[in-house]
């Protein structure tokens, strides 16, 4: 039998990306999603096109021998194909993470293969995959008498994905158009560390310690990314280019990328020429025209990109316990609580409710998850009230 990875998630991270790169190692993917529709499409279609986009054009790959399970109706089919799987990844989003975890430990529990299943979560999350395995792990999917059997089935690798996928045509269909360029790193201490190779996986990169890479990314490629987002919305800009444009906005996500870059230069031992030329790189491909990435949804999931360990609040945290400058910072994420009742995104609705609904100190507490024991609290708190009175 060849190989077989089983993606959970059905959109254009999944299709685009990792069941890109899993198809050319030669794979065959199983598609699982609740979605009717995306499920529908992919069994009814024998292949789809992955357009990627970059300074020298474009080029495009077809990707086939792929299936699709919808795990709403038919959750025994998918755990019959864990069961024999080399491969479990998944592009859902965090916080969905919970909802996959019972149907995959089900899985795990049925594999009589000698050799360990990869799990590999492909999310916008620092250690994505530990907290899938948390889920998977809970006592309410895996009694706690199958815990040494279960880590003998499965080895559990996080990874840093870097890949932007802008708004698709209306009538794309499963066709995906793509950014060329990318990042796939995975952490090889689960395989090493047992004496164990790990899987191949075209484009990855393995590595022993994962988190500069997620830091590197998150605090450079996410924080510019929608810093020019939601700088770009309040200017009332369509795309991430044009506000990029914007001499002003692109001096404001240099300095705030100028306050991450001192953060990651002294926790991570990367020399500053080095984390110069990567903000240097990101900005250029954030800039790319031909990607005409909407500024609403880039900055899209407020809420989520409001919190204690994403893009903002991470490093400015961090930085104001060093007692570094953070204004920059500040000043995105005084945008970001100014990104409200957008059409088609839930969370940026529910921000401005929260914010009609709380007092300021409560909703740095809720949204932010900060106390007043952490010294950048007083100055968001600040903000809050400046944005509940404009």
């Amino acid at each position: 039998m060849g190989l077989k990875a089983i993606h959970f998630g059905g959109g254009n991270i999944g299709r685009g990306f990792v069941a890109e790169k899993l198809h050319m190692t030669g794979y065959e993917v199983v598609f699982v999603d609740v979605m009717d529709s995306i499920i529908e499409k992919l069994q009814s279609t024998k292949s789809y096109t992955v357009t990627e986009i970059g300074g020298e054009g474009e080029k495009v790959n077809t990707i086939t021998n792929y299936r699709a399970i919808n795990s709403k109706t038919h959750e025994a089919d998918v755990i019959k194909e864990i069961a024999s799987a080399d491969l479990v990844t998944c592009a859902v989003g965090p916080n969905i993470l919970k909802f996959i975890a019972p149907v995959i430990a089900k899985g795990i529990d049925q594999r009589t293969s000698s050799t360990p299943l990869a799990v590999i979560a492909c999310e916008n999350a620092i250690g994505a995959t530990d907290t899938l395995a948390g889920h998977i792990k809970d006592p309410r999917n895996t009694p706690q008498e199958k815990h040494e059997e279960h880590d003998s089935k499965v080895r559990y690798a996080n990874s840093a994905i870097d890949r932007i996928v802008p708004q698709q045509d209306a009538d794309a269909g499963l066709n995906v158009k793509i950014e060329s360029f990318f990042e796939w790193v995975v952490e090889s201490t689960p395989w090493t560390k047992t004496g164990v190779k790990h899987p191949e996986i075209e484009g990855v990169k393995w590595v022993e310690d994962l988190v500069p890479y997620i830091e590197r990314k998150l605090f450079t490629v996410n924080t510019g990314h929608a810093a020019a987002a939601y700088y770009g919305h309040n200017r009332h800009k369509k795309f991430i280019h044009d506000a990029l444009e914007d001499h002003e906005i692109k001096k404001i996500v240099h300095e705030a990328l100028a306050e991450t870059s001192h953060l990651i230069v002294k926790k991570h031992g990367i020399t500053n020429q080095e984390q110069k030329h990567y903000v240097n790189k990101i900005i250029k491909r954030i800039s790319n025209p031909h990607l005409e990435d909407v500024v609403e949804r880039v900055g899209r999931a407020p809420l989520r990109k409001l919190s204690r360990k994403e893009r903002f609040l991470g490093p400015a945290t961090e930085l104001a316990e060093r007692g570094d400058n953070v204004d920059a910072l500040l000043g995105c994420i005084e945008m970001a609580f100014l990104f409200q009742n957008i059409e088609g995104d839930e969370e940026s609705v529910e921000l401005a409710n929260i914010l009609k609904a709380h007092d300021a100190k409560s909703v740095v507490e809720k949204v932010c998850g900060l106390t007043e024991k952490d010294k950048i609290f007083p100055h968001v708190v600040k903000i809050v009230e400046k944005v509940q009175k404009a």
